[in-house]
């Protein structure tokens, strides 16, 4: 629904007002507008005491209690916070998209000397796309399956008068080419499922740019982006804005990464800005203990293993064998042009490895690297075009009927697309009581008990369990997918970015649960990610692909610090010198 005010008789939580605001500093040479706006004293955007609650079956609750800063033209703000502080509630306040059990109840939002908070929908339909732009969190649930994404795109730049017909394919190609899609023409014309979480990612940007807006809201950009492509796509937002003279408000849970690209540092806890101003002065000399423990939690290199060193699977007894994947390959057949010759792509080619029981392998390399496809055919979502993979000593290729039952109870995933793998339609209680009713286990108390426990595994309150998945935030629905895998007591999680989208306090939280798992249970990991610090953290050995190849593999203290392959150097090379700077400074 669009921004509104509280319905007459609805009760509203007491807040304080905060009205101080972030202090500005002048960004080095910026490129100005073409056609520059009016010179003006007041800031680009300010927001004024906003606050929004929800309505509930248990009542109100409080997303944002007064929340107050302004922004300056050409400037870049960075909204840091926990899962359900109310980043992603605070962006939406700003495009005016809240949820319909959403209510503005108190506040302004200046942008260009309008109120926004007032704004009726049709107008405010204008100004969303044209004005400001919006990278949302979440790629499967934004982009339109029935659709190519180059449509999509053009869409946009039609509905706003900015081009039309050929000149919007044109200028389309031309967005996805702008944001490291390889091949943007072909991209074009695919379906969002036909690309891969990364490269719908960057599609999710191309279209938030396409318009060329005064102010882009990026709801977590890159989280789901290795550090190579994070990096062509950070610079790129850059440009864009410096280029266009707009400003930028970067949603994330990544405090390096705001160290690095953000002006000024807004810190959100439980809906209410506990610290804000430059980024220096924030990270630098934080003063809140909520920003001390964000800081105190970053991963990186340097950061102390979960687990014990990896041990060689050839010095390990033949029963510890869990998984052998051999010569594993999967071609996929793409439409080159409407009328033209159809081509194959080779997404994982010739690649073997193997998991031990109470071992944790992961695989990094870049978006379209083959991650996910090899996720996939493990889990027997999809058909290897050839090679074995080998569970426990049955083929998995092979399996049906109750041996293939009986194969996913040992192996449960938790996907990349937190969000998009829940039913819409479940309670949070019923998407983890799902796989123990399909497998037929415990009675209905038995089941609600479990369900409460794996709640508490996660670190999620029992009073989630009766919403939805629109009603919580990206983080919590990744905690929820974690704990409906662990339902069932699997042997093996494939774990596709499973804590791309968890803040660093409780991404930290969920790599000990799991390690601490690991030791009890002696449950084995397929770790995906692209995040190398996590990776050093939680994983026994770590496997490199690059186009579909493993080109580098090892202990991942070996593998990361002195790094053999040009392109695992290349991926370390990447990691940002600031992160570690700016994190040890703050943490003296």
């Amino acid at each position: 629904m669009a921004i509104g005010s509280a319905r007459e008789g609805e009760l509203v939580p007491t807040v304080t007002t905060q009205k101080d605001t972030l202090t500005a500093r002048p960004r080095a040479d910026p490129t100005p507008r073409s056609l520059p706006p009016a010179p003006s004293a007041s800031p680009l955007l300010e927001v004024r005491n906003l606050s929004v609650v929800f309505q509930t079956d248990a009542g109100v609750v409080a997303g944002l209690k007064n929340v107050h800063f302004s922004l300056e033209q050409g400037r870049t703000l960075a909204i840091v916070g926990e899962s359900g502080s109310g980043k992603s509630t605070l962006a939406s306040s700003l495009n005016g998209l809240l949820a319909e059990n959403a209510f503005l109840v108190e506040g302004q939002i200046w942008f260009r000397g309008r109120d926004l908070a007032k704004l009726k929908r049709s107008e405010m339909s204008q100004v969303r796309g044209a004005q400001i732009g919006l990278v949302p969190q979440n790629p499967m649930t934004n982009l339109n399956p029935l659709q190519r994404i180059g449509t999509q795109i053009r869409e946009a730049l039609e509905i706003h008068g900015l081009a039309s017909g050929r000149a919007a394919e044109r200028q389309a190609v031309e967005r996805l080419a702008s944001v490291g899609l390889p091949e943007p023409a072909l991209r074009a014309r695919q379906y969002p499922h036909e690309l891969s979480g990364g490269m719908r990612q960057r599609a999710l940007i191309a279209m938030g740019l396409a318009c060329r807006p005064h102010l882009l809201i990026a709801d977590e950009p890159t989280s789901a982006l290795d550090v190579t492509v994070q990096r062509v796509i950070l610079d790129e937002l850059a440009t864009a804005t410096q280029r266009l003279g707009a400003a930028l408000i970067l949603i994330t849970h990544d405090i390096a990464l705001a160290a690095e690209r953000a002006d000024d540092l807004l810190v959100l806890f439980r809906g209410e800005v506990v610290e804000k101003g430059p980024v220096e002065t924030v990270l630098g000399s934080p003063v809140h203990a909520y920003t001390k423990r964000l800081i105190a939690a970053v991963p990186t290199l340097k950061s102390q293993p979960l687990v014990a060193e990896w041990r060689s699977i050839e010095t390990q007894p033949k029963s510890s064998l869990l998984l052998d994947v051999v010569n594993l390959r999967k071609e996929y057949v793409v439409r080159r042009s409407t009328f033209g010759k159809r081509v194959s792509f080779v997404a994982v080619a010739a690649s073997s490895f193997s998991v031990e029981r109470g071992q944790t392998v992961a695989i990094v390399g870049e978006s379209g690297s083959g991650k996910s496809t090899t996720a996939r055919m493990l889990l027997k979502i999809e058909q290897p075009t050839a090679g074995d993979i080998v569970f426990d000593g049955s083929e998995v290729t092979q399996l049906s009927g109750r041996e293939l039952l009986a194969f996913r109870r040992r192996v449960q995933p938790v996907f990349q697309n937190a969000t998009g793998s829940l039913d819409g339609r479940f309670t949070v209680r019923q998407s983890i009581e799902e796989p123990l009713l399909l497998h037929g286990i415990g009675t209905r108390a038995e089941r609600a008990k479990r369900v409460d426990q794996l709640l508490e595994l996660v670190s999620l309150p029992t009073s989630l369990a009766n919403r939805r998945p629109a009603e919580i935030s990206g983080g919590q629905a990744q905690r929820v997918a974690i704990a409906r895998a662990l339902a069932v007591s699997p042997e093996l999680l494939v774990l596709d970015e499973a804590v791309s989208a968890l803040d660093v306090i409780v991404q930290r939280q969920i790599l000990d649960l799991l390690a601490s798992l690991q030791r009890e249970l002696g449950l084995a990991y397929l770790f995906i990610s692209h995040d190398l610090a996590v990776v050093r953290m939680i994983a026994h050995t770590a496997l490199v692909m690059q186009a579909g190849v493993i080109v580098e593999r090892g202990p991942p203290s070996r593998l990361f610090e002195r790094p053999t392959h040009p392109y695992t150097r290349q991926l370390v090379a990447a990691l940002p010198v600031m992160k570690e700077k700016k994190a040890a400074a703050a943490r003296r």
